[in-house]
């Protein structure tokens, strides 16, 4: 397919990508019952080989999201509780002298997976939330001068528990700006409690049916790579590039916003929507997909300024008076 300034695309098949995505979500949703909007951006993040932040009260299965991720595309899983004694080695590992062999050999620490949940990252100090940056950044870890090499797939699941701030850590701007997208995970609906409630009383619970064969994996670790790769054969038209770059830029003149968003939110509002379009089953872009993205892609890069917090203004209203402000294409 040739490439003009007018559009951006690439190789794959779009009906192929449809496929996948919607036997992955499928599967998902036998384990996991609604939030099916949390799960879309968690299959964007993996998508594009990017991380996410995931904000929810104690309860709404974030752990059980990952774990059912992980067996539906058919990688590995681990899970690291953070907490304030919590070491930059209990991250990476370290090197262990054997007496009987006379040499020292690498114990891995348990970021050499694929997906790993940074369970409350924020309870933390800075120095061990600061083991993960290199590894999210470059999919390297260094240990004792030697850098070692991470899977392509490897993605980062950190929660945080928006209601509890006592004894914490938050995480600096440099951090959160290397998340793709920040997710807020809301309880589940009446009729979905209901749901599990009646799950919990019989033998088919969540995590039985994790651990059962009803699962499938619908990919293995090379096939999420062709699908990051097939990505790319979704359209993007010249106008809606001009429209996120507007937006992003935007954001930094905005009399209410005090920092706005940087490069890398331009890079993540491009990705991101690019994969919704493929969510949705389309090999092209919308200026929809654009607006649905713009807030967990904006919300935790931009600052309000303290005048407009003080008045009760929310990061949402901001980003909807932002999106407001700049003309969609037709």
């Amino acid at each position: 397919m040739n490439r003009s300034m007018d559009e951006t695309s690439g190789s794959g098949s779009a009906n192929e990508v449809k496929e996948i995505l919607a036997r992955a979500r499928a599967e998902v949703a036998k384990v996991i019952i609604g939030q099916q909007e949390v799960v879309d951006f968690s299959l964007i993040a993996i998508f594009t080989g990017n991380h996410i932040l995931l904000e929810g009260v104690p309860g709404v299965a974030k752990t059980l999201l990952v774990r059912t991720l992980a067996k539906v595309l058919g990688t590995d899983f681990s899970r690291i509780q953070f907490t304030p004694d919590l070491m930059p080695s209990d991250i990476t590992g370290t090197n262990v002298f054997n007496l009987q062999e006379g040499e020292f050999h690498l114990v891995k620490g348990p970021i050499f997976t694929s997906f790993l949940l940074a369970d409350e990252i924020n309870r933390a100090p800075a120095k061990t939330q600061s083991a993960l940056l290199q590894a999210m950044q470059e999919r390297l870890v260094t240990i004792d001068g030697v850098t070692h090499e991470l899977p392509n797939n490897f993605t980062v699941f950190a929660t945080q528990n928006p209601i509890e701030y006592e004894g914490t850590y938050p995480l600096p701007e440099a951090q959160k700006d290397r998340f793709l997208l920040r997710v807020e995970i809301d309880y589940p609906g009446e009729e979905e409690e209901k749901q599990l409630a009646l799950q919990s009383l019989g033998q088919e619970t969540p995590e039985r049916i994790l651990e059962s064969d009803a699962i499938q994996p619908v990919l293995t670790t090379e096939g999420i790579a062709t699908m990051q790769a097939a990505l790319e054969g979704i359209t993007m038209k010249g106008e809606l590039v001009s429209y996120v770059v507007e937006l992003i830029r935007v954001s930094r003149e905005t009399d209410s916003i005090q920092i706005g968003a940087g490069p890398r939110a331009t890079k993540a509002l491009l990705l991101s929507s690019r994969a919704l379009a493929a969510i949705e089953g389309r090999d092209y872009v919308t200026p929809d997909d654009i607006r649905l993205m713009a807030y967990p892609v904006l919300s935790h890069r931009i600052i309000l300024r303290p005048e407009y917090e003080i008045e009760g203004m929310t990061v949402r209203e901001a980003v909807n008076k932002l999106l407001e402000s700049v003309a969609v294409p037709r």
